[in-house]
């Protein structure tokens, strides 16, 4: 007969704690310097803006993703972990504000926002019922109604899971997760569309949206790992979230960096065999003036460094080697995301490659924001799901290993 495993760490984050108020002053003294950089170099400001608010809310999409299919397969190997993604999903009604940056600066990123351009230019012309400035306002109002609503009433019905201890809860948890996910899907793909793809309106991929969708959803684990770790280093949930768990992380990061390169490559390939012009254009622009060496980073580093790494069972167990890959993959993704966004941004000039002062000051500017909201919330309820039906089951794996 197995004993019921026994929580011996604290559950809740230390109230006191100054690190949301830190990150939050970190990320205002970041969007006050973009915002000094939006009156040097508007352009500049707004697609900084976009690589760093595409980056974090994908992971934040990622994680209510991750609390839906939890549910929806009844899932026991992940609830230590849960109230993490939980609780960046809970904030996701807030991160709304951050979309309006981008719909003030339309006219500076969207080439099909000009009435001009649309005039003389049958492509646009064709894609106007879609790309079209009201559309698109509405649309990033739909996706986040659907990410804000779900993500908080996901994270609201697991607190009361714990308070109150009526296990019908999980029901009602199963119940939001079915319709949401293709919900989840769709408005993803189609804010894959609007942020990134419409960047360039002539250029058409199908594969963008889950394209999208598996470029952060592999960050999203790598973010986890750090998570866990970061609690560990700070002395939270040692005995709670052991190196089984994090193992788990481990083979997830390894599957997701095989379906991204799965698709990535797939859309590449696609494009190469078809090898018409105004396709095959975009990927062009991004094999030359320096953003071939993304190009080939995201190969190396995005895919076969953390392939190799991850294929080996034994590597899975090793801290430094899953934070090492961890923050590799996080690098990448920002670069992959840098490197679809910014080509467009003077199509006219010579291509070339410059790092502008606000990519950093606009990505610690909403990391510091979405952090600081992360640890705020955090601090309020106990940070992993006590009461849940399934929680001693995840914490047996700490015997099994």
């Amino acid at each position: 007969m197995s004993h019921k495993p026994t929580i011996t760490d604290s559950l809740q984050f230390s109230a006191d704690s100054k690190l949301p108020t830190y990150l939050f002053g970190a990320g205002l003294a970041g969007l006050i310097l973009s915002a000094i950089g939006y009156f040097t170099n508007t352009d500049q400001f707004f697609f900084s803006y976009l690589v760093s608010f595409t980056f974090f809310t994908g992971i934040a999409v990622a994680s209510v993703f991750m609390v839906l299919f939890h549910h929806i397969t009844k899932s026991k190997w992940g609830v230590v972990f849960r109230r993490i993604p939980e609780t960046i999903g809970a904030n996701l009604w807030i991160w709304t504000i951050f979309v309006l940056p981008v719909i003030l600066g339309i006219h500076n990123l969207y080439h099909w926002s000009h009435e001009d351009a649309v005039a003389t230019d049958h492509i646009l012309q064709a894609k106007s019922a879609y790309l079209n400035t009201p559309f698109f306002i509405v649309r990033q109002f739909i996706y986040f109604a659907i990410w804000g609503f779900v993500g908080r009433k996901l994270y609201k019905a697991s607190v009361d899971l714990e308070k109150t201890g009526d296990w019908g809860i999980t029901s009602l948890m199963r119940k939001i997760s079915a319709p949401a996910i293709p919900l989840f899907a769709f408005s993803l793909t189609f804010a894959g569309f609007d942020w990134l793809m419409s960047l360039d309106p002539h250029w058409f991929s199908t594969m963008f949206g889950v394209y999208y969708f598996a470029i952060s959803f592999q960050a999203f684990w790598a973010v986890m790992i750090l998570m866990a770790y970061f609690l560990h280093s700070q002395g939270y949930l040692k005995n709670t979230i052991v190196q089984a768990h994090i193992y788990d992380l481990g083979a997830w990061l390894f599957a997701f960096t095989v379906f991204y390169a799965y698709i990535a490559f797939s859309q590449f390939l696609l494009i190469y065999y078809a090898n018409l012009p105004e396709e095959t254009l975009w990927f062009y622009d991004r094999l030359e003036g320096g953003f071939q060496y993304i190009a080939y980073g995201m190969l190396l580093f995005r895919f076969a460094l953390p392939f190799l790494v991850l294929l080996n069972r034994e590597q899975k167990h090793r801290k430094n080697v899953l934070i090492f890959v961890a923050v590799v993959v996080v690098v990448m993704h920002f670069l992959e995301l840098y490197w679809i966004a910014m080509p467009t941004m003077h199509p006219e000039e010579a291509h070339g490659l410059h790092f502008s002062w606000m990519d950093l000051t606009t990505f610690i500017g909403l990391g510091g924001i979405f952090f600081g909201l992360f640890f705020r919330q955090f601090k309020k309820n106990s940070m992993i799901p006590e009461n849940d039906p399934k929680l001693d089951a995840c914490l047996e794996k700490t015997y099994h290993h």
